[in-house]
């Protein structure tokens, strides 16, 4: 079962409207970790891609080029009801012609070459462009402000647990070693056994960050706390809380919530007793996790990040456009449920 979920502009009325009447109401702009080189084996193609998937448009690339699926690359998946942009790269020596590429839904926008292949996670952020049907904009921009001041707590959203949530019982399930239909099927397909696992460790992330809302803690360093340098990525425990405090408020650094694993980092003090209690009351230890091998080392991520969205109103003047850049791994649904008030599932894919 996944937390419910608090808005930290709850004092706010949301503008209401409607979300993605059409793919051109939501466009991604994925921005890459680096840019191609110019020069190497790889060529880089950057797509524009509307009703197909990241991997139609890989599929078809690979079969025009002549170059096994399997080698070629991608940084992220994109929605198939959306209008996007990313890089994808293929193992070729020759230069193609960028018109015979092209297909229903699929525009050639640049290619380039680099020496390596596109890999999950080549991505530093994606920048998005989302139409509101009918919500009010004078609504969405006192929560928009209240929100770059507040921060972004930066839950997972509900493509992460998937129908009813059963992805994160399924994970629970299989690190407490406890055998099931639901769990033997798991086992025998890694990529479910990743996805429960993983939808299980998000769960328990959401939880933590709840809980540090509702007692106040949200742009508060504790003694013991793994900081994360939102510039860089690097981690830190906290020994001096008020001057870490006085940097997570600027955000400069935030609280790095657990993404629990039998590998991970481990909190000190005050933050470890609250992650240890959130395990106890679920009823398993860290080392459950090592049954989930090299799927549930864990990992750190950052609580709070800095948002800034531009609204401008729609041609029509029925309704309102938002744009804003989000690093890899956040969600779109939750800076869109904080503006208008509603829950919802945007068309953003989990790449868990």
């Amino acid at each position: 079962m996944t937390a419910a979920l608090p808005f930290v502009t709850l004092d706010l009325p949301g503008s209401g409207g409607a979300l993605r009447a059409s793919p051109e109401d939501f466009r991604v702009d994925e921005v890459p970790a680096y840019l191609p080189s110019g020069a190497g084996p790889h060529l880089y193609v950057r797509v524009e891609k509307r009703g197909r998937t990241t991997r139609d448009v890989l599929r078809h690339l690979a079969g025009v080029l002549g170059v096994p699926e399997r080698d070629a690359g991608y940084a992220g998946l994109k929605d198939k009801e959306a209008v996007t942009t990313q890089w994808l790269s293929f193992p070729l020596a020759k230069e193609p012609d960028p018109a015979a590429l092209a297909a229903p839904g699929i525009s050639v926008l640049e290619l380039s070459r680099h020496a390596n292949k596109l890999r999950p996670g080549h991505v530093r952020s994606n920048r998005f462009v989302l139409a509101v049907r009918g919500g009010d904009l004078a609504r969405a921009r006192a929560c928009a402000e209240a929100l770059a001041a507040r921060g972004l707590p930066n839950f997972f959203g509900p493509q992460r647990f998937g129908a009813e949530g059963r992805n994160a019982a399924v994970g629970r399930a299989l690190l407490r070693g406890e055998r099931t239909a639901e769990t033997g099927r798991a086992v025998r397909d890694r990529f479910l056994k990743r996805l429960s696992i993983s939808a299980y460790q998000a769960e328990l992330f959401n939880r933590w960050l709840v809980a540090r809302l509702h007692d106040g803690l949200f742009g508060t360093a504790l003694a013991g706390d793994v900081l994360k340098k939102l510039d860089t990525g690097g981690l830190f425990t906290c020994e001096d809380p008020a001057t870490d405090t006085a940097r997570v408020v600027r955000f400069e650094v935030s609280p790095a919530g657990p993404m629990f694993g039998h590998k991970l980092r481990a909190a000190a003090g005050e933050a470890l007793a609250r992650e240890e209690r959130l395990l106890a009351e679920e009823g398993i230890a860290l080392a459950d996790f090592a049954r989930g091998g090299g799927e549930a080392e864990g990992t750190r991520r950052a609580a709070r990040l800095r948002v800034e969205v531009a609204l401008e109103p729609l041609e029509d003047g029925e309704g309102y456009r938002a744009r804003f850049e989000l690093p890899k791994g956040s969600y779109a649904t939750v800076v869109m449920r904080e503006l208008m008030k509603a829950e919802g599932t945007l068309p953003e894919p989990d790449e868990a």
